[in-house]
């Protein structure tokens, strides 16, 4: 969806740096641009929202629903060996032993019961990698909500197993096969559905993006990632990390990873993008690295784009991160130099995913395997050495294994043991 025919009913397109804050802005980034017709929507969810987070029964059904379903908190874990390669002292924030397989299901919750507490039937959903249309299948299961996700063609064809684990869950699941069959597509048909049924549909948008109030809802759910982060690692290896570095694509994982850091200067807040073949390639999805400022998907915030203003196809290894935009909270972020945003290509991912599988028997998702990939390569040098990190490992890679071995040629011997089983 571009930036045409889309207007802001919240504040004025254009806002200085130097701004004060507004509702639904991070600087000049943020906003409402959206069809008149999605307005009321979106007042309805801000509402429902700030009724319910001051709502103390919501918040102790989101914590019972947080602990005794998705699996918190999720553990801290030293990885030694990992550590060791790195020269670098490397904790691991363990999103992928949550339910589902990732740090998704934070959001999906507690969107699922605001979704119950407006009153609408039925929940809607974009998914790249599959991970967070998985994570919201499970919630309309849990509270008997319809569900469809859209999901790009592409996609659908590199995360089959996420694919049929939605359809097990009791989801629609939409392949779309529009532009680059990828995670930008599916959120256009999202939005295409939202605007034609959003009497009885909410939109539950997967990342820190999108109009106001998602970004900051997302924000407010993930952030207890960090939260737990700040109390394990004071107890398990006192005082505070040097940096908390996460994979970035719209940026759900990292915000979550990096909110309750936000004010703790000395602590040092690292997203790794997707940077595919490589900055200035041409084949990238690393927005805030050579982006520029415009609207996309109902905000304004770093989008990929071309001299025309027309945006840009972005590309990755990961189908999670191949996204031609960022949250808006990570663009004031980075423009304000708080968060530093690094690029790891698709070697490097590919690298980190073998290695966290060799030194701590971990089998990571390939999108936090763009961190640990970027922290083995460059970690020491741009850290020093031994600085101690937390790195939010936002998931597992069960969906992403068959694609790697396909991507990389790896020789993992499968018809050859068989080969020689059967002969047997």
């Amino acid at each position: 969806m571009s930036a045409t025919g889309m207007t802001d009913t919240h504040a004025p397109a254009e806002a200085p740096a130097s701004a004060p804050a507004r509702e639904g802005y991070f600087g000049p980034f943020g906003g409402q641009f959206v069809p008149e017709s999605l307005s009321g929507a979106l007042s309805e969810l801000t509402e429902a929202w700030r009724t319910a987070s001051q709502d103390p029964d919501f918040m102790a059904e989101l914590d019972h629903l947080r602990r005794t379903y998705g699996g918190r908190p999720t553990p801290l874990y030293r990885a030694d060996r990992l550590s060791a390669e790195a020269g670098l002292e490397v904790w691991l924030k363990r999103e992928d032993l949550a339910h589902t397989g990732s740090h998704k299901l934070n959001n999906v919750v507690g969107q699922a019961l605001l979704t119950k507490r407006m009153g609408k039937p039925r929940v809607i959903a974009e998914t790249g990698a599959g991970q967070h249309g998985v994570a919201t299948a499970t919630a309309a299961a849990l509270f008997g909500l319809e569900c469809t996700v859209y999901m790009g063609a592409e996609d659908c064809r590199r995360q089959r197993l996420n694919v049929v684990r939605m359809q097990l869950l009791g989801a629609e699941v939409v392949p779309v096969e529009s532009g680059t069959r990828t995670l930008k597509d599916a959120i256009n048909e999202a939005m295409r559905d939202w605007v034609t049924n959003v009497a009885t549909t909410h939109y539950l948008i997967g990342s820190a993006m999108g109009p106001h109030p998602f970004p900051t809802l997302v924000r407010e759910l993930q952030k207890i990632i960090s939260i737990e982060m700040r109390a394990q690692f004071a107890a398990q290896a006192g005082g505070l990390p040097d940096a908390v570095i996460a994979c970035v694509g719209g940026g759900s994982n990292a915000i979550g990873a990096f909110a309750d850091w936000i004010e703790e200067p000395t602590v040092r807040l690292l997203g790794v993008e997707a940077a595919g073949d490589g900055i200035g390639s041409g084949r990238s999805a690393a927005t805030l690295s050579e982006g520029r400022e415009a609207v996309l998907h109902g905000s304004r915030s770093i989008v990929l784009v071309d001299d025309e203003g027309q945006v840009c196809p972005a590309h990755s290894v990961s189908a999670g991160l191949d996204y031609p935009g960022v949250g808006p909270e990570h663009a004031w972020l980075a423009s304000t130099g708080r968060g530093e945003y690094v690029g790891a290509t698709d070697d490097d991912a590919l690298y980190g995913f073998r290695r966290t599988c060799e030194l701590e028997g971990i089998i990571p998702a390939l999108e936090p395997a763009h961190a640990v990939g970027w922290l083995l390569r460059h970690g020491r040098d741009h850290l020093g050495e031994g600085a101690r990190i937390v790195l939010n490992m936002s998931g597992r890679g069960d969906k992403d294994v068959d694609e790697v071995v396909r991507v990389a040629g790896w020789d993992v011997g499968v018809e050859r043991a068989f080969r020689t089983d059967a002969s047997e």
